[in-house]
């Protein structure tokens, strides 16, 4: 079934101005360049100033700068890209699943689950285990035992959640993810390796996303702990006691060295890192690639590694680099026979 919604509508959804006809009515979302005349599109971004002269859409979210060049209908916002958000949220078409359990899920008698939640096909659901109202839990999902599961979570197919792990409300598990295995913790002796149990669990804060195939390792005697509001991309590796901070943001292939202690606010581009036993403050942010060595003291931006280029370019200034230090003393003793 078609889905629309009058301007008015949206603009009351979004908080925006109407410029045009309220009761016009869109049907769906595009791109400035693919829109149609019953979809509406959005422009965040300067760089996409020229599809908005040759664009289609039946409605443009801008904001009042852009709005003087568009003489097409539009709702204005001081944020274009939120109220884009916003509006997503009424459009989406997400199946709607019904509240129970499904006769072919195992759930142990003694778990209690909230009569509007619902529990998938083939998902597992052990002893001990809360589920709050409203939450859904996917096919072949495993929820081991003691594990709480906060209100309005949504727990999608084939996630694998270990013992005593503590979900809040809202919060968003993608596939594949897997929440509690043991962090890598070892010892030696006598040259084997011997295995540290894992004894700590995962606390997870309101309002979390999980993307899929990210693994959240449980601490080894206190719990890793993912404050509120804090979103991770797909395969992301969380170690073992590592604490992040509300509102951080993790892109993919991210990787957290166990104990490491992240601030509010930070941001990880794609594949950087940290070492372990090292604090990040509130407003740090890795550039893609970067990987941290020692504490962050102060906000802001940092980098590692050395930028791109063609590949003779590259293995040239790899060997100057190697020999920055040897430059680095032929200057010093230059300089002291000046």
């Amino acid at each position: 079934m078609t889905v629309s919604y009058s301007l008015k509508d949206i603009a009351e959804h979004i908080g925006a101005d109407v410029r045009g006809d309220s009761d016009f009515r869109i049907s769906g979302i595009s791109t400035l360049r693919l829109a149609g005349a019953n979809e509406l599109a959005f422009l965040a971004n300067s760089a996409y100033r020229q599809d908005l002269d040759r664009t289609q859409a039946g409605v443009v979210i801008l904001d009042s700068e852009m709005a003087e060049y568009y003489a097409g209908q539009m709702l204005v916002v001081a944020n274009p890209y939120l109220g884009y958000a916003l509006t997503t949220a009424l459009f989406d078409r997400a199946p709607i699943v019904a509240a129970g359990i499904h006769p072919r899920a195992v759930v142990a008698d003694c778990a209690n689950i909230d009569p509007s939640a619902s529990i998938g096909p083939l998902a597992v659901i052990g002893e001990g285990v809360k589920v709050g109202a409203n939450t859904r839990i996917g096919a072949g999902t495993i929820i081991d035992n003691n594990v709480a599961i906060g209100e309005n979570c949504r727990i999608a197919g084939n996630v694998s959640i270990y013992h005593g792990v503590v979900l809040g409300d809202f919060v968003t598990v993608h596939s594949g993810a897997v929440i509690g295995a043991d962090g890598f913790g070892f010892a030696q002796h006598q040259g084997r390796w011997i295995k540290i149990h894992q004894l700590g669990g995962v606390v997870i804060g309101n309002n979390v996303e999980i993307g899929a195939c990210t693994t959240i390792d449980r601490g080894a005697l206190d719990d890793t702990v993912i404050e509120d509001g804090v979103i991770v991309d797909n395969h992301v590796q969380i170690a073992h006691n590592v604490h992040v901070g509300e509102n951080t943001a993790m892109a993919a292939f991210t990787g957290i060295s166990g104990s490491t202690i992240i601030g509010k606010n930070c941001t990880f581009a794609g594949r950087a890192g940290c070492v372990g036993h090292i604090t990040l403050c509130d407003g740090s942010h890795l550039t893609g690639g970067t990987i941290l060595t020692k504490s962050l003291l102060e906000p802001g931006s940092y980098s590692s590694g050395t930028m791109f280029s063609k590949t003779r370019e590259w293995k040239k200034n790899a060997v100057r680099f190697n020999q920055l230090d040897d430059l680095a003393q032929r200057v010093r003793q230059l300089e002291k026979k000046l």
